[in-house]
């Protein structure tokens, strides 16, 4: 098969794959806006609102919006956004894996003067560092090629009714949260639900290598401001303790093959009491729990993963970009962002006022004491492209006996040292 013949094979594969068709594409009247948020996600809630209203100032324009299942467009996106297939606009993961290398492929518009002067800059405020890269596709450069219109981070979700059965209180530090998950177990109960075949799983053990990390320790791993030891403490503490709850049963090592929604889904069933996963649940676990009483909690320790949302960022493709930036910017006004707080999420721009609902209240009032504390530690696949593949398969083994956690990090200094070498770091 030639070169270019089977570029064409891969390219009409990776299209399929993420569910593109030609029609829409071919109108210049339609505009295309691609997501993966749930319907009943604070996200989706807000933007379908700004969707009605950039319905409202382009009455002719045909507003598509297709909704996308996260990993559908992570694995396709290069190859999509290279295409004539692209959106107009569309929401992308952050982080130099992703929007990172996005941008390194001149594959995005860069919207560093629009956000200049539209003052996106001062809404996002102090979590603007994934919104921003180099040349070499690194956060944290001059260049914005996506802008966040929310914010997120892990936390602890629980099952009071379950927790008050065992007498038990909401977990403020790692110690309580630990001896919490080890009475349930003792009644009989897996108490942590989660998933190793997508993100939950690896998020988890970064947690408890954040637990002991610090801001230096964060940007080394994440910016390349420093050599990484991937057997450090922190690394050491987050692997050794993820295993020690795998051994003692907190985690069910048949859990290594789950998905996010097999988590999500067993916790909002009432099955397990203790979820520890992003506030982009929330706005789903508050619309679906309806039968117990649940909360959230903060994440027990000095830093959690998290910062801005995911970002929306605007192909180089697009015909529409000038729309694409109002509606944007629409997802910023206030108004919108009153109705993303609301709905269940954290907002970056919204009025002075508190959420009417207490829960929604403890989580911006959460977010904001990590934002104070200069605590976001980012996520744990960010660094690297591909690296989110090589941190699930090093946990996967780690949770089914395949390897030792000092073999599970090993996985993952290879990629990350070729990724280094890659951009001449």
């Amino acid at each position: 098969m030639t070169s270019k013949r089977l570029t064409a094979v891969v390219l009409a594969a990776s299209l399929a794959a993420a569910g593109c068709g030609g029609s829409a594409g071919d109108d210049d009247k339609t505009f295309r806006i691609w997501h993966y948020e749930s319907p009943d996600s604070a996200m989706a809630i807000a933007w379908n609102k700004a969707v009605d209203q950039l319905k409202q100032r382009h009455p002719d324009l045909n507003v598509v919006v297709e909704e996308k299942g996260f990993e559908q467009i992570r694995k396709t996106a290069s190859m999509v956004l290279g295409s004539n297939e692209a959106p107009d606009v569309l929401e992308y993961n952050k982080g130099n894996a992703s929007t990172g290398l996005l941008a390194k492929q001149g594959l995005l518009v860069d919207l560093t003067d629009e956000v200049k002067a539209k003052g996106w800059d001062a809404k996002v405020g102090a979590v603007d560092t994934a919104a921003r890269y180099d040349e070499s596709g690194v956060m944290g450069g001059d260049k914005w090629y996506g802008v966040p219109n929310y914010a997120e981070y892990v936390l602890v979700y629980y099952n009071k009714d379950m927790f008050d059965q065992q007498g038990l209180q909401p977990p403020t530090t790692l110690d309580q949260l630990t001896a919490a998950m080890d009475k349930f177990k003792s009644a009989g109960i897996t108490p942590l639900a989660t998933g190793g075949g997508e993100y939950p799983a690896h998020q988890v053990l970064y947690q408890l290598a954040l637990t002991e990390a610090d801001r230096d320790w964060v940007d080394r791993y994440q910016r390349y401001t420093g050599d990484v030891d991937f057997h450090d403490e922190a690394w050491t503490k987050g692997a050794t303790t993820f295993a020690d709850w795998v051994a003692k049963g907190y985690v069910d090592k048949d859990d290594a093959g789950l998905k996010a929604e097999d988590m999500g889904l067993s916790f909002m069933q009432g099955k397990q009491p203790v979820m520890i996963t992003g506030s982009w649940w929330f706005g789903r676990v508050k619309a679906t729990i309806k039968d117990f009483q649940w909360g959230t909690t903060a994440w027990p320790g000095k830093m959690t993963s998290g910062g801005s949302g995911n970002l929306w960022v605007v192909p180089k493709g697009s015909e529409k970009q000038d729309i694409a930036k109002e509606f944007i910017d629409i997802t910023l006004s206030q108004e919108i962002q009153d109705v993303l707080r609301d709905s269940g999420g954290v907002a970056l721009a919204a009025s002075d006022g508190q959420a009417a609902d207490p829960q929604t209240q403890r989580l911006n009032e959460d977010f904001a004491a990590v934002a104070a504390a200069d605590g976001f530690g980012f996520y744990p696949d960010w660094p690297a492209p591909g690296f989110y593949d090589v941190h699930v398969s090093a946990v996967q083994k780690l949770m089914t006996g395949g390897a030792t956690p000092d073999q599970a990090l090993d996985e993952l200094v290879g990629p990350y040292r070729e990724n280094l070498a890659d951009i001449g770091k």
